[in-house]
């Protein structure tokens, strides 16, 4: 499996964006110093973790949508009457969320205990002392998937735990397949290209590929996974960008072609995951680039999906194979600020343990952080795409591990955005790109 702890390296020369932590494609934890803090200023000053007390807490995440987690918190509050949890609901919109939790942080508030952290927060939470270091000990890191233990830690200490992880899959319509002449789904952009144009001279209305490339977070999911698909990365393991390398333009042109060709519809551009997975769901799309939560939905029997059983998934399309999918997932890490900290540690191994990452599974369709949960019978019957959601795992990349995150996020963004609606090209794009996050690492 892929795994790397990183070797944490310090930057006296300059100060960096990038932190330890993050699944590169090489398996590599991007590492570097940084100084200073984001949003205007660190935590500071916090109290030093007692792993004794004892008491009730809240859980902090973005808003649930399954109806699983009440299950999980009336099972944990009636086994533990003096230590209940009480779920917070943050916004859906993971910006959001995180600011909310800054907010929260900077403030010095308890009101916090347990945090629901996108993967990518680590480094900025971590380094602005928001969130503690965890007690290994008390967790199975064991049992669960070591590319999603790496995105918890920073400089090789643990500051979250993961609970369910995430890799994008590209779902294809069978009989569509069959109609293009070929045996299986496509692995590289070319092949799904070729398709679409025969399927195309067909039906003039079939839109062809779509994924997330709306102006969003979902934005830089894409280029990480389109950078890394062409064998590239957006930094090294040094800090440096690299946005403008040969392998970063392969990917982003690979894109860009579709969507000057007319193989990625123009309506893509404000696609996020509702709505790309709308379009497949509905039959208007051959080829889909999302999450596995589309499994379920797409297989709905209630006459709500035209795709239900013609739907096969596999590794996301590459530039000379299959490609490399950028890694969600949701980390519970333990806010600084928080009272009852024994009560959060206790808390988070009860998520955690192997059995409900499978009754997790199974209700949300969400992939558990579990390696186990992966080969098991009941799992495998509902989800047979799950070999392959490993696999995606496994050969993961990561976001920039940037304590800056949100000025090279939202760089990222505007630079992709540019290049795919038209308005710049690909080079150029990228060459701008470079030169910002140039600027970032120089600060």
């Amino acid at each position: 499996m892929v795994h790397s702890t990183g070797a944490s390296r310090l930057r006296t020369s300059r100060r960096t964006v990038l932190a330890a932590g993050g699944v590169t494609t090489a398996a590599a934890a991007l590492a570097a110093c940084s100084g200073g803090s984001t949003e205007g200023g660190g935590g500071g000053d916090a109290p030093a973790a007692d792993f004794e007390e004892r008491g009730p807490i809240t859980l902090a995440k973005g808003k649930d949508t399954t109806g699983k987690l009440a299950e999980f918190l009336e099972t944990w509050n009636s086994e533990h009457p003096d230590e209940e949890v009480t779920l917070i609901e943050l916004p859906e919109s993971a910006d959001e969320q995180r600011r909310q939790m800054i907010n929260n942080a900077q403030a010095k508030s308890d009101a916090y205990t347990v945090l629901g952290l996108d993967v990518i927060w680590t480094a900025e939470f971590a380094a602005n002392q928001w969130v503690i270091e965890l007690p290994q000990d008390r967790f199975p890191l064991d049992e669960l998937i070591p590319a999603t233990v790496t995105t918890a830690t920073y400089f090789d200490k643990l500051y979250g735990v993961p609970f369910i992880t995430n890799a994008q899959l590209l779902f294809s319509r069978t009989d569509l397949l069959e109609q293009a002449g070929l045996d299986g789904p496509p692995e590289t952009f070319a092949e799904m290209y070729a398709a679409i144009e025969t399927l195309q001279k067909e039906d003039p209305e079939l839109l062809g590929f779509g994924s997330q490339y709306s102006k969003y977070e979902g934005l830089t999911v894409q280029t990480a996974g389109l950078v890394a698909s062409a064998g590239g990365q957006l930094f090294d393991n040094e800090g440096n960008p690299h946005a403008d390398s040969a392998e970063a333009l392969a990917g982003i042109q690979a894109v860009r072609d579709g969507f000057d060709k007319g193989f990625i519809p123009q309506e893509a551009l404000t696609y996020k995951e509702e709505e790309s997975r709308a379009a497949y769901q509905d039959g208007r799309l051959a080829f889909l680039q999302n999450w596995p939560y589309v499994w379920a939905l797409g297989q709905a029997e209630d006459g709500s999906s035209s795709v239900n059983g013609k739907m096969v998934a596999s590794l996301v399309p590459g530039i000379d194979g299959p490609g490399s999918s950028t890694l969600g997932g949701l980390n519970l890490g333990v806010s600084a600020f928080a009272k009852n900290k024994g009560t959060a540690v206790d808390f988070i191994a009860f998520m955690v343990d192997a059995v409900r990452q499978k009754e997790w599974g199974l209700a949300t369709a969400q992939a558990p952080a579990n390696v186990g949960v992966y080969e098991d019978a009941d799992m495998l019957e509902a989800f047979p795409f799950l070999p392959q959601l490993k696999e995606a795992i496994d050969a993961g990349t990561s976001r920039p591990a940037a304590v800056q995150y949100g000025e090279v996020t939202q760089a990222i963004q505007e630079a992709a955005y540019a290049c795919f609606s038209g308005e710049k090209d690909a080079e150029p794009a990228l060459q701008d790109l470079q030169a910002q996050l140039t600027e970032l690492v120089a600060q």
